[in-house]
């Protein structure tokens, strides 16, 4: 695998365009996100960058968008040291190292927001690539919950809760 060079930052409101971009194809796609496929640019900003406690880009060297990221507390007060994150890559940048970076970086971003683990809530079965990734960077498969999303080509599937303890 050829790592791409990215930088990642703190989401700008002038970012949001390049942003769109991006994650449009992916939820319009229906395969990854519970999202509706037919969502708004203005649902998806709230879902992407309003709900959130933070949201980020990654940068190619040409300052394009190739990747983004979100955080924020899995649940509410007692359980709000645990946070949940959402990552999307741009088609053209995928295998390139760009989901690896942006894992990595929100696992430091999440221990310096003071979050003590990560957990993602419904990794879909059929995202394979994201499953490898997952378990790669240390994350543990804790659940399974069959049925769980309908995919628009694969029917229902499962989903997966994976969960990584943070060196905080």
């Amino acid at each position: 695998m050829v790592q791409e060079m990215i930088s990642i930052r703190k989401f700008k409101e002038q970012d949001w365009k390049g942003t769109w971009q991006i994650i449009e194809p992916v939820l319009r796609a229906g395969e990854t996100y519970p999202l509706s496929p037919t969502i708004t640019a203005q649902e998806a900003y709230q879902a992407w960058v309003e709900m959130p406690s933070a949201t980020y880009i990654a940068l190619d060297e040409s300052m394009r968008v190739v990747g983004s990221y979100y955080i924020k507390p899995n649940q509410p007060t007692m359980g709000a040291h645990v946070c949940n994150c959402g990552y999307i890559v741009a088609e053209g940048a995928r295998g390139k190292g760009v989901a690896t970076q942006m894992c990595e970086h929100s696992q430091r971003e999440a221990v310096s927001q003071g979050f003590r683990a990560m957990q993602y809530n419904l990794v879909v079965s059929t995202n394979e690539g994201a499953v490898r990734l997952w378990k790669k960077q240390g994350f543990n498969l804790i659940g399974t919950l069959p049925g769980a999303f309908r995919h628009p080509r694969h029917g229902y599937v499962d989903a997966y809760v994976m969960y990584k303890q943070l060196d905080t």
